[in-house]
């Protein structure tokens, strides 16, 4: 299964940008996107940005990804509210 990573550009380029998320500093290709400026948050799938992300959004992910983490090595007592506070809710004029 591949997940999605929010990574922040912090070195432009054409083709590629540094960028640095919760697995550290890597180089992430952007040609499926175009070049983002720095400071923009990207979606990275395997090295590869698939999606510009607003900054609530990305947080939002790193946040589940933090309650999965935390299911995953065996934490009691989760608190699912807390890491993914959108789930449940009624979206926007529904």
């Amino acid at each position: 299964m591949c997940v999605g990573v929010p990574v922040k550009v912090i070195e432009a380029g054409d083709f590629v940008a540094r960028c640095e998320g919760r697995n550290g500093v890597e180089e992430v290709n952007m040609m499926l996107i175009g070049n983002q400026p720095v400071g923009t948050w990207v979606l990275n799938f395997l090295g590869s940005a698939r999606e510009v992300l607003t900054e609530e959004e990305a947080v939002q992910i790193g946040s589940a990804l933090d309650g999965l983490t935390a299911i995953m090595d065996g934490e009691e007592n989760v608190d699912i509210d807390h890491y993914f506070p959108d789930i449940g809710k009624p979206s926007v004029g529904a």
